[in-house]
C-alpha cells in the first residue's frame, strides 16, 4: 500500500462507520491529532500498535486499514483484460446463450481435478494462474450442468458451485468484495442443486469472511453461527468432511465475535472447535482435501494465535506459536498468517530481532504470500524506522521495496 493511500483509507472507514475524528480517536486511545494528519496526509504512516489500535476502533482487520496489494501481477490496473475474463464468467452477459451440453470428450472427473488444482494454487498464492483459469474452469461447469441427469448433472452443480467460490475468493483478493458476494450467492444457488449437503456450508463460510472483510461483523457472525448449528442438528458432523466445515464455519464466527468486541463468547467458540478438532483424525477418511474447508488442530492454534495477537496479547500468541507442528494438509496461506502474526507479535514486545528471524524464514517457505501481504510490509516498515534497525532487516527491506 502507498503511503498516500493510508489517509484515504482511513477516513473512508471512519465515515462508513459513521465516526467523528474525535469518537474514533477515542475508541482507538489515541491522540486526534494523529487521525487528522493521517487523514490530511500530513502524516504518511504510524507505528504498527497505533495501526493495530486505529483498526480496533474502527472494527476492521489491520489488513482492511492497510489495504490489499493487487493480487495479480499485471500493469496496474485491477480491472485489465484478465479480470475482466473473471467478471464474464461469474457474470456472464443478459440474456445471453444459455449453456449447452459438453462435447464428445467432456469428463467431469478431469474438471473437478482442474478446480481443486485451482483452489492448490489459491492457497500458494499463485493468483495469476488462477485468474487465467478460472474463466474456461466456470464455462465449462456451466455446460456440465446441462447435461444428464439426476447424479450427473447434480454432480455438475457442485462443480460450478466450487468454481464460482474459487472466483468469489479471487475476488476478495483483489478487493472487489461486492463481486465477490455476486459470485458467492451464485455458487450457493448451484450449490442447492448439486445435491452435496456441505457446498452450501462451505460457501456460507466464505460469505462469512468476505462479510468480514467489508466490516458487516454481525451478518458474518450471524450467517456462520447458524450454519454450524444447523450442521449438528442436521446430523452433519459425523465424518471428517462434515467436522471440517462445521469447524471452519465456528472459527469464522468466532473470529467475528472477537471483532465485535465479544472475546469471551469468542473463546468459548475456539474452545469447543479445538476439542472437536482433535476428532478429525479420527473419522473415516473424507474426499480431496482440496476441495474441503480447512480445519485441523493446527488450523485452531493458528487462528487462536490470531487472536491474540490482534487484541493485544502478543505474549500469549508466542506461547500459543512455540513448538507447534503444523500438519501437512496446511495451506501456504494459513502457515504464511502464522509466521506474519508470531513476526508481529514480536514487534509488539519489542522484540525486533525475533521479528526479523520470523520473517526470513517467511520469505524461505512462502516469498510468494510475503509479498502480497500489506502486514508484511508494515512490520518491515515499522522495524526500519528504528534507530539501530537489527541485523537482516535491510535484505528484507529491498526485497518489499519498503527502503529507498
Amino acid at each position: 500500500m502507498a503511503n498516500d493511500d493510508l489517509g484515504r483509507t482511513l477516513r473512508r472507514l471512519r465515515r462508513l462507520a459513521s465516526l467523528t475524528q474525535e469518537e474514533l480517536a477515542e475508541r482507538a486511545g489515541v491522540s486526534v491529532d494523529v487521525v487528522r494528519q493521517l487523514e490530511q496526509g500530513r502524516k504518511q504512516s504510524a507505528r504498527l500498535p497505533t495501526l493495530h489500535a486505529l483498526a480496533n476502533g474502527l472494527g476492521v482487520e489491520l489488513t482492511t486499514l492497510l489495504g490489499d496489494p493487487p493480487a495479480v501481477a499485471s500493469s496496474g490496473e485491477n480491472d485489465g483484460p484478465r479480470f475482466v475474463a473473471v467478471r464474464r464468467a461469474i457474470m456472464p452477459a443478459l440474456r445471453g446463450p444459455k449453456p449447452v451440453p459438453p462435447a464428445d470428450g467432456f469428463s467431469l472427473e478431469r474438471l473437478r481435478e482442474q478446480i481443486a488444482e485451482g483452489w492448490t494454487q489459491y492457497h500458494s498464492a499463485e493468483f495469476d494462474a488462477v485468474m487465467k483459469k478460472l474463466p474456461d474452469l466456470v464455462a465449462d461447469a456451466r455446460t456440465a450442468t446441462a447435461s444428464g441427469e439426476g447424479e450427473v448433472r447434480g454432480a455438475g452443480f457442485g462443480a460450478l458451485g466450487k468454481a464460482l467460490q474459487l472466483a468469489g475468493h479471487v475476488a476478495v483478493r483483489m478487493g472487489k468484495t461486492d463481486l465477490a458476494l455476486i459470485s458467492l450467492e451464485r455458487a450457493i444457488d448451484a450449490a442447492e442443486q448439486s445435491g452435496d449437503p456441505l457446498l452450501v456450508p462451505m460457501v456460507v463460510n466464505s460469505m462469512a469472511w468476505t462479510y468480514q472483510r467489508q466490516g458487516r461483523l454481525e451478518d458474518a457472525l450471524h450467517i456462520a453461527r447458524r450454519t454450524a448449528d444447523a450442521m449438528v442438528s442436521e446430523g452433519r458432523v459425523d465424518t471428517t468432511d462434515g467436522l471440517k466445515v462445521w469447524g471452519a464455519l465456528t472459527m469464522s464466527a468466532a473470529t467475528s465475535a472477537a471483532r465485535s468486541g465479544d472475546y469471551e463468547r469468542a473463546a468459548s467458540m475456539m474452545g469447543a472447535a479445538e476439542v472437536e478438532a482433535a476428532r478429525v483424525a479420527k473419522l473415516p477418511d473424507g474426499g480431496d482435501n482440496r476441495m474441503v474447508s480447512v480445519f485441523s488442530p493446527s488450523s485452531v492454534r493458528i487462528e487462536r494465535v490470531r487472536l491474540a495477537v490482534q487484541y493485544g496479547h502478543p505474549q500469549d500468541a508466542l506461547a500459543l506459536a512455540k513448538g507447534m507442528r503444523l500438519s501437512k494438509d496446511t495451506p501456504p496461506s494459513w502457515r504464511t498468517w502464522l509466521l506474519l502474526d508470531v513476526a508481529r507479535a514480536h514487534t509488539d514486545i519489542g522484540d525486533a530481532a525475533g521479528a526479523v528471524k520470523t520473517l526470513e524464514s517467511l520469505r524461505r517457505v512462502a516469498p510468494t504470500w510475503m509479498q502480497h501481504h500489506t502486514l508484511a510490509v508494515a512490520i518491515v516498515r515499522d522495524l526500519w524506522s528504528l534507530p539501530n534497525p537489527p541485523a537482516g532487516l535491510r535484505s528484507l527491506a529491498e526485497f518489499l521495496g519498503v527502503c529507498e
